[in-house]
């Protein structure tokens, strides 16, 4: 049995790489009407942001597929945190130095979606490749880490924006970008295993022509988009549904959310007995199913609410397992495979909320219509796992 604690220092870089993922995805879309008000960007500018930031995050997640194994999993993952330091703090300069506030503005996003992009390919495959026992354990609570992360960025930015205004958030971005920057020397000094060995890695190609990847790809696109279409909206719901503030949106909305899924990954990765995991995800898909609809048909706002909080916590567990799921059935996966899973799950993210919030507007502005819509995503996911669960059932022998 190798020994394990030196890897201690790995896994605590890797949750401040999911922590930095988390505020570089949650940070900017606080400031919108702040960029709004400050620059006189239009709200169709501004909407251009987080595609902006999603899309670049999606070519990383493919390139990374040819690049990773060559340059190395260590000058990647730093790379990583210093382009995330760079583009925080540059978002916070860029806007006063440039004639255009605008294009400085995507210059920095484009800068940490790169090292969000980055992140969401390397930190799953560093973790796996540690000796640790569990591995769907530490996989789980590794996750949960994006989710503490967002918990963090919204309260924390909440708290300095009521005391001391949004007119001194440029100081608030270089504080966030303190948690990169200390996580650079982390990854420098911590123990990093490879995967697999370069040579024994399946290419892209050999691993694209595998069924079962194909249904993993499946899985990952309906978790993403299952997760991202309650996350994105859940403020706008919440505004919409108990008619109170943006402030109070944002805290009962997306936090709690946040709060749900992240409590749903920590138990699961502190549980001692583990249970199927392809079945215990069948249990949480159906969950979300119920929350989707209980969400979008509930006659009571506050039960739509609690359907918007539980589906955080009927989410946790889809995306993180479908990536142990798949590091059980294919070990010879290698950064490619990992490489892909990211690309499926974040172009489900990327694509549904679009989705909820078009479907939305066709039905005269009812959000409720555009989630009944997003239902389809966690029903595909059930329908996924229940024929993967019937596939790995062993044949009953006389």
């Amino acid at each position: 049995m190798a020994d394990t604690r030196k890897y201690r220092k790995t896994l605590r870089a890797c949750y401040l790489g999911f922590v930095t993922q988390a505020i570089a995805a949650n940070f900017a879309p606080l400031l919108f009407l702040t960029f709004q008000s400050s620059y006189g960007i239009s709200l169709e500018k501004i909407a251009l942001i987080p595609v902006v930031f999603y899309l670049t995050q999606l070519f990383i997640d493919l390139g990374a597929t040819r690049f990773v194994d060559k340059i190395g999993y260590r000058p990647c993952v730093v790379a990583s945190q210093v382009v995330s330091v760079l583009g925080l703090v540059l978002l916070a300069v860029l806007p006063e130095l440039l004639p255009e506030p605008f294009l400085g503005i995507l210059a920095a996003v484009v800068l940490y979606a790169v090292g969000s992009g980055l992140v969401e390919v390397l930190v799953s495959p560093i973790v796996e490749a540690c000796p640790f026992e569990n591995k769907e354990s530490h996989m789980s609570l590794l996750h949960s880490f994006y989710c503490w992360g967002a918990v963090a960025v919204i309260l924390g930015s909440t708290l300095f924006f009521a005391v001391f205004g949004t007119r001194h958030w440029q100081i608030l971005a270089m504080l966030w970008a303190l948690v990169p920057l200390v996580n650079v020397f982390q990854f420098l000094t911590c123990p990093i295993e490879r995967l697999v060995e370069e040579d024994e890695g399946l290419s892209p190609r050999r691993l694209l022509r595998m069924p079962l990847l194909w249904m993993m790809i499946l899985l990952m696109v309906c978790a993403g988009a299952a997760e991202a279409s309650m996350a994105q909206w859940a403020s706008a719901f919440t505004e919409s549904a108990l008619g109170v503030s943006k402030t109070v949106g944002d805290l009962a909305g997306p936090c709690l959310f946040a709060v749900f899924m992240g409590l749903s990954r920590m138990l699961y990765g502190t549980r001692e007995q583990k249970g199927n995991l392809s079945r215990t995800m069948l249990r949480s898909g159906l969950l979300c199913v119920v929350c989707y609809l209980l969400a979008a048909l509930s006659p009571w706002p506050v039960l739509g609410l609690a359907g918007c909080a539980v589906c955080g916590f009927s989410v946790g567990i889809l995306w993180p397992g479908a990536i142990s799921l798949s590091s059980q059935a294919c070990p010879k996966g290698g950064t490619a495979m990992f490489a892909f899973l990211a690309l499926a799950g974040d172009f489900g993210a990327t694509v549904s909320p679009a989705v909820v919030g078009t479907l939305s507007e066709w039905s005269g502005g009812n959000l409720k219509t555009g989630l009944l819509a997003a239902t389809v995503f966690p029903l595909l996911l059930v329908g996924s796992l229940f024929v993967l669960n019937r596939r790995r059932q062993p044949a009953v022998r006389p």
